[in-house]
């Protein structure tokens, strides 16, 4: 029978692994036990966004649209208007002009790291691939409003690699009903190129 101060000390946790002195085994469980390991599933390095040298007609084509546009502005007055096209020429000029840097891509069994921002899969809502000039892009759609898109150039790497690679964690979505401003910019394209 325990004695009145053997009442108040705490007692020995049941659920302890048994110490080497009763007969337990002290040696490291193998790395396969554990479950929830992160793996690098699939890495490399690629441009941050489709890329190629324009031509000095592109150039010439913009600038003279772009004076086309800033006439009809001032005649009707509308001198932000013409700020505004005059900075959008000029982003789209140093878009065009100077090559992206290159970004690292990670695929894990967590998520996608790109360069230092991280997803985690449920983050992520589904993946689909879209071709940009000469290169591959894969879109992956987030849950959230803000990034709402991740877009990712494939590089040197195989589409069908890749997506054999996400499908185990996303839906992959085969048909994508293009917007109305998508629509608009491939017709603009095509009928009215900016270079050849």
């Amino acid at each position: 029978m325990p004695t009145e101060e053997e009442k108040f000390l705490p007692k020995e946790p049941l659920d302890l692994p048994a110490s080497p002195t009763q007969g337990g085994s002290t040696e490291p469980q193998p790395e396969a036990s554990y479950s929830h390991q992160v793996r690098t599933l699939l890495s490399w390095s690629a441009p941050g966004r489709p890329f190629h040298k324009k031509s000095k007609e592109y150039y010439l084509t913009s600038m003279l649209i772009a004076l086309f546009v800033e006439v009809i502005l001032f005649l009707f007055s509308q001198y932000l208007l013409m700020l505004v096209v005059l900075s959008l020429i000029f982003v789209s000029f140093a878009l065009a002009s100077v090559p992206p840097r290159y970004f690292h891509y990670r695929l894990s069994t967590e998520g996608i790291t790109i360069e230092d921002h991280f997803y985690l899969w449920q983050e992520l809502y589904d993946f689909y691939f879209k071709r940009r000039g000469n290169s591959e892009v894969l879109h992956i759609r987030t849950h959230a409003f803000i990034p709402g898109e991740l877009t990712i150039t494939l590089g040197d790497m195989d589409k069908e690699h890749v997506k054999s690679v996400l499908l185990p964690y996303l839906p992959y979505r085969e048909v994508i009903k293009p917007t109305f401003m998508e629509k608009s910019g491939d017709w603009l394209g095509r009928n009215f190129p900016l270079e050849k």
